[in-house]
């Protein structure tokens, strides 16, 4: 009996040996979980670290492609002379700027930092005014260039040595020579060129040209919006200029309507588009209206009600009383009398009298009127929309008010009670009272006077009350001065002068267009090369008891 049981039980023992010998224990690979502990189904048991190694792998490639691309470009961009914009870059220097005007010659020097928007002026830009302007070397042209030899000198004391190769230097000359034949304008233009190539700043030819009118009146108009920050902004919340020079007028805003085509001048900034309604009054500039309505009232063309009292003779109502001239002087005025009217010339009183002095300033401001062929012309036969907004009168406007001493708002009454006064007062009460003023500016004051009351009031429909318009050259310490506005559009756009209109540069926007294409392309690349490539998976078949490696196109 025991026998038995105990062959039985050796029996049993043998039974599972046999059954441990068919599942033998295994040692699971590294990085995987053994079989006994896992909860997943069979053939879904999977892992791997190969799939983090080849995600880092393929980051490193995308870099790798996109520095590639980036230094294909700047290469092709040195090769093809793609520029990318300022508006881009950050950066700051020096610009020179030469108003070459009908009077004189200034020149104005300007510090700026350029942060990837509208260059900002740093504080009062240096400037430097000499006589005479451009247009009186009109007989010996190729003396023009010797004017500029002190401007340079002095702007030269305002650049550093080491920034000076980098300036560039614009001459912009104006009404001035805009009256002069073309080829007077080129030798005097050429004459200037021989002495800019040698200052030591950056000059090229084209950078010293006449300017046109219309441009004149878009730069000051920059000039005074950059002043009040209101550039980029609501087009209709400008503020208008009306520019009073030596041989022109300008006046520039933006009206309620878009101006016919040959007044309208567009500009592109912030995204914002103006258009603006732009032209120059050529030979209304104050000296030019002087001569002008000299020459009319000498030769007896203006009819004054007051000449009854000056039987045989001519009254000048716009020169102070005792103020005498003698026959060369008169017939030597420039644009005024000949010899071949001396026959008809009278004697000449001064006799100031302010509002006979308006009546024929206002008479020369019409003349040709009746020669217009649009809806407005306030000005002889040319075109001007109604005013709207406010308004700033710079140059001799200024510069008259100032000298009756008025503050910057000012209205016209106040110019016509103080040029009414100086009209009335003797000559020889005027020099005493002025007597650090040149005889040839003083006793203009009361033309100048009379003949803004006329412009603005008589002429443009500004009452004489109206609160819209300030009489200054300058917002805070920033001055009011058109070549503030070309030197901000040049350094913006670096653009030719001739340009109809001032917008973004398109070499800039070719760049960056080329950049996101290279990069669309590189991202697809990689997709693609990732959808084609095969994706491994080690996994743990439960059933065979045993790894099994598979091979799958999969996209991620």
């Amino acid at each position: 009996m025991r026998r038995t049981t105990s062959n039985a039980l050796r029996s049993l023992a043998a039974v599972e040996s046999e059954n441990k010998m068919d599942f033998p224990k295994l040692q699971p690979r590294a990085g995987f979980l053994p079989p006994h502990k896992t909860q997943l189904p069979p053939r879904l048991f999977s892992g791997g670290n190969s799939s983090a190694k080849q995600g880092r792998g393929n980051w490193w490639a995308i870099v790798a492609i996109l520095i590639a691309l980036c230094a294909l470009f700047y290469l092709l961009s040195v090769v093809r002379g793609y520029k990318f914009s300022a508006r881009f870059q950050k950066f700051g220097g020096y610009g020179v700027v030469i108003d070459a005007g009908s009077t004189g010659s200034r020149i104005h020097v300007f510090e700026y930092v350029n942060e990837g928007g509208i260059p900002l002026v740093k504080g009062g830009a240096p400037s430097l005014k000499t006589k005479p302007g451009l247009s009186a070397f009109a007989s010996t042209p190729e003396q023009a260039g010797e004017s500029l030899v002190e401007l340079l000198e002095f702007s030269r004391k305002k650049v550093p040595e080491s920034r000076r190769s980098g300036t560039k230097i614009f001459l912009m000359a104006t009404a001035g020579l805009r009256r002069l034949d073309s080829e007077t304008q080129e030798k005097i233009l050429e004459s200037c060129r021989r002495v800019l190539r040698l200052s030591g700043f950056n000059f090229k030819d084209d950078w010293a040209s006449v300017i046109t009118g219309p441009d004149e009146g878009l730069f000051a108009w920059v000039a005074a919006n950059y002043a009040l920050g209101t550039l980029g902004g609501n087009p209709h919340k400008t503020t208008g200029i009306i520019e009073l020079g030596g041989a022109s007028a300008q006046v520039t805003f933006v009206p309620e309507e878009p101006p016919p085509p040959e007044f309208l001048q567009t500009l592109t900034l912030g995204g914002i588009t103006y258009k603006l309604y732009s032209h120059s009054l050529l030979h209304f500039g104050q000296e030019a209206a002087w001569e002008s309505l000299s020459h009319m009232i000498l030769s007896g063309a203006f009819k004054s009600s007051l000449l009854s009292a000056e039987k045989g003779g001519v009254l000048d109502p716009c020169t102070p009383k005792g103020y005498t001239m003698d026959s060369r002087e008169l017939l030597g005025l420039p644009g005024g009398l000949t010899n071949e009217d001396n026959g008809n010339l009278f004697a000449v009183h001064s006799n100031g009298n302010f509002s006979e002095c308006r009546n024929a300033a206002l008479a020369l401001l019409q003349e040709g009127k009746d020669e217009c062929v649009y809806q407005h012309c306030k000005i002889g036969s040319t075109f001007i929309p109604e005013l709207r907004g406010k308004f700033f009168a710079t140059e001799n406007f200024f510069y008259t008010s100032q000298f009756f001493g008025l503050v910057p708002k000012a209205s016209l009454s106040d110019i016509e009670k103080a040029g009414q006064h100086f009209c009335g007062e003797d000559w020889a009460v005027l020099q005493e009272k002025h007597h650090n003023v040149e005889k040839e500016e003083l006793f203009k004051y009361c033309f100048s006077s009379a003949y803004i009351v006329a412009l603005l009031n008589g002429s443009l429909g500004i009452a004489m009350n109206d609160e819209r318009i300030r009489f200054t050259n300058q917002v805070g310490t920033v001055p009011i001065d058109w070549a503030l506005g070309a030197f901000i559009l040049r350094m913006m756009e670096d653009l030719p002068l001739d340009q109809p209109s001032w917008s973004l540069g398109e070499d800039s926007l070719t760049g960056f267009s080329l950049i996101a294409i290279l990069v669309f392309l590189g991202l697809a690349a990689w997709s693609l090369s990732r959808w084609r490539k095969p994706h491994v998976k080690t996994i743990y078949d439960l059933e065979k008891g045993r790894y099994i490696t598979t091979a799958a196109r999969v996209y991620k």
